[in-house]
């Protein structure tokens, strides 16, 4: 097409119409997609966090929480020890021998009393820069203040072996009489079951350990060959709570290997990744949070999530196992007393917030220990010498979590 001069003409201008629907098309879809993949994303984001407040709501709700024992720790407030270390804490571990709940008949007939078969009271440093597990053996001597029972009467104060006070007057009794015995103040506590203690070890896929010999034990439901190998619940059960199979049959033997076999597990925990791997950790978590029963402090998910941060936090070498220094009771063998000034010095130790280190070291005749005679290094002369005079660090028998099974 040319114009009068025989030029050719411009090309006719493109329609409007053409220009408002072509030109937007790319955007629009571009705007579309975005539109999609935000709601996909803020679908998959509430979806996550509403799983997460489900499986929070549930482990916090499995908690069970002891508003007795507080109550009762209220009343004589006044003679509890205070807290010399503010930033550290002291929780009592307490492993009850009761025969009542779910799966816990097997192991006997319920009589409507239980005993601390277990207890161990775990230092945490201010600094999270050790862990301290020292066992209080159950047939140690001691005084038991009176203490209310379940029925509403109360017990006199009287000498008796340790184990007795959980049974007179359960977990408020027992730290008292912690308490009267070491001067340490008490800040948390928890109690487990025979239940319990399996499932927390079949959350975990078992633990190792090392035996010397075979066991056959049917009081504790064990049979095991020689050697390394790794204990899943009822077996792990039969192993922390043996006697008649394993060693010479003493009460300290089954303390050394309960403290070997927490030792197993921590180091696992920690090298394991559990901590840091959800998938892990959750049924670790749902274990644990079903098996205890512990103080106002403790009950929430949160509480028990700081403290296992702090335990995370503390190296394997510094999570140390010992018992208390003792020695057979002088009126009966069968019993225990402790080894002063040796017990006191650990407890001021503890008190204090100050070191205490553990080494391996040679059991006596009837397999008790503690240094080399059931006293730490220091003093030399340690049934005269002032404790109250700073001196090197005191040295106790025990081990670490980073010590081998089989060591």
């Amino acid at each position: 097409m040319t114009d009068r001069a025989g030029t050719p003409a411009e090309p006719d201008p493109p329609q409007a119409e053409d220009t408002a629907t072509e030109a937007p098309e790319e955007p629009r879809r571009r705007r579309h997609w975005l539109r999609w993949t935000a709601l996909g994303v803020s679908v998959v984001v509430l979806a996550a966090a509403g799983a997460g407040w489900w499986f929070y709501r549930k482990l916090d709700g499995n908690i069970t929480t002891d508003t007795t024992a507080a109550a009762e720790l209220r009343k004589y407030e006044k003679e509890r020890p205070a807290a010399v270390v503010s930033a550290a804490r002291n929780i009592l571990l307490i492993g009850s021998d009761t025969r009542a709940g779910e799966g816990n008949r097997e192991y006997g007939r319920d009589k409507g009393t239980q005993r601390s078969d277990t207890t161990i009271l775990l230092h945490l440093s201010a600094g999270k820069a050790s862990a301290t597990a020292v066992s209080l053996p159950r047939d140690l001597m001691v005084t038991i203040p009176s203490c209310r029972k379940a029925d509403g009467s109360r017990t006199r104060e009287q000498f008796a072996q340790f184990n007795w006070a959980f049974e007179f007057g359960g977990t408020a009794c027992t730290i008292r009489t912690v308490e009267k015995l070491t001067g340490i103040r008490v800040d948390h506590h928890m109690v487990i079951d025979f239940q319990g203690f399996k499932k927390m070890v079949d959350a975990v896929d078992g633990v190792e350990v090392c035996l010397k010999e075979p066991v056959d034990d049917p009081d504790a439901k064990l049979k095991l060959p020689a050697g390394r190998q790794t204990l899943h619940g009822e077996q792990a059960l039969g192993f922390v709570r043996a006697r008649k199979s394993l060693g010479n049959g003493s009460d300290t033997e089954r303390m050394d290997r309960q403290q070997q076999f927490l030792g197993a597990l921590v180091n696992k925990v920690q090298s394991d990744g559990v901590l840091l791997n959800p998938t892990k950790l959750y049924p670790v978590l749902d274990a644990a949070t079903k098996a205890i029963t512990t103080d106002q402090g403790l009950d929430s998910l949160r509480d028990l999530y700081d403290l296992a941060r702090s335990m995370r936090a503390v190296p394997t070498e510094k999570v140390q196992f010992l018992t208390v220094p003792r020695r057979s009771y002088r009126y009966d063998a069968n019993r225990d007393e402790l080894v002063q000034p040796a017990a006191s010095q650990l407890f001021k130790q503890l008190r204090e917030d100050r070191p205490v280190v553990v080494t391996p070291g040679e059991k006596d005749d009837d397999g008790r220990g503690g240094g080399t005679d059931g006293k730490p290094d220091k003093p030399d002369n340690p049934d005269t010498a002032d404790l109250s005079t700073p001196s090197a660090t005191p040295t106790f028998t025990g081990r670490n979590a980073a010590e081998g099974v089989c060591s």
